[in-house]
């Protein structure tokens, strides 16, 4: 795969320092070759909810149309580089689109399966999934929809309880915490009968004591080997129909590591061994 879609999104995020996340995407692309990479505009303004329940909506759907018209002109699978957890809705609705039978992974230590009469929040990036589903907000709901039951959650330490209750009922496969191995993740993809994968990786799936510059770190969660291994065995065995890496939150002055934790050198040493980690995994991606 030597396709990459840089979409700087923070809209969706509910964090106070959601704009650390665009900078985070910006960060990635200075690293990425120039030829096969590709920028999608977001808005300046935050937007507004558009009575959907989702703060900030006509942002994040615009950048929606913007980034589907972007995938839409390529050739071939893509890297999607946010940008926080919501750029994934076109993202994931393109592969879906060339790909009918797509199973998805979600490495996540959040399950974004939230509605907005149940977010604490009203942030698109807690509910993308279940849009992806084809549930959730009606205004956001995937026009290429995939089953739950060709779902995978791995490395999730956080649901709310109707997240919980909808993963029960619909057929999501949960892999909770580092149960998520690389065995554990290909055996559930075998069992939806898919033979191409959507792979979303954000960040904070990581345990914080290997990821700094992240804006909702949760504990508990994978080692750098346990995700590259998972994502390897996974590259290894099915179509990779796309992917993305989202929720890059370094510290917008380039002096922090994004988590609050620390200043100064050792700061920028984190959020520094932070986008070496990203790169190996977009490595692991590649063909």
């Amino acid at each position: 795969m030597a396709r990459f879609v840089v979409v700087p999104q923070w809209q969706g995020s509910g964090s106070d320092r959601a704009m650390r996340v665009a900078t985070g995407a910006a960060r990635i692309a200075e690293d990425l070759p120039r030829a096969a990479t590709e920028h999608v505009e977001v808005p300046l303004e935050a937007g507004s909810a558009l009575d959907t329940g989702v703060v900030r909506a006509s942002s994040v759907l615009r950048v929606r149309e913007a980034l589907a018209a972007t995938l839409a002109q390529g050739d071939g699978p893509a890297v999607t580089i946010g940008g926080d957890c919501g750029v994934e809705l076109a993202a994931i609705e393109y592969a879906a689109s060339l790909h009918p039978d797509l199973a998805v992974v979600w490495f996540d230590a959040h399950s974004d399966l939230n509605v907005p009469e149940e977010s604490p929040s009203g942030a698109f990036h807690g509910m993308v999934l279940r849009s992806i589903l084809g549930d959730g907000p009606p205004a956001f709901a995937s026009r290429s929809a995939v089953s739950p039951a060709r779902t995978v959650l791995a490395g999730v330490r956080s649901m709310d309880p109707g997240e919980e209750a909808f993963a029960t009922s619909s057929g999501v496969a949960v892999l909770p915490g580092t149960e998520a191995t690389a065995e554990s993740v290909v055996a559930a993809l075998r069992a939806t009968g898919a033979t191409s994968v959507y792979v979303h990786i954000d960040l904070d799936v990581l345990d914080p004591a290997a990821v700094t510059a992240v804006n909702h770190p949760e504990p508990f969660g994978l080692s750098v080997t346990q995700l590259l291994d998972a994502v390897k065995a996974v590259r290894a065995e099915f179509t990779l129909a796309g992917a993305g890496i989202m929720e890059f939150a370094p510290a917008d002055d380039g002096s922090g590591s994004g988590s609050g934790s620390g200043s100064g050198s050792d700061a920028d040493t984190g959020a520094g061994d932070d986008l070496t980690t990203i790169l190996r995994l977009i490595g692991a991606l590649k063909p």
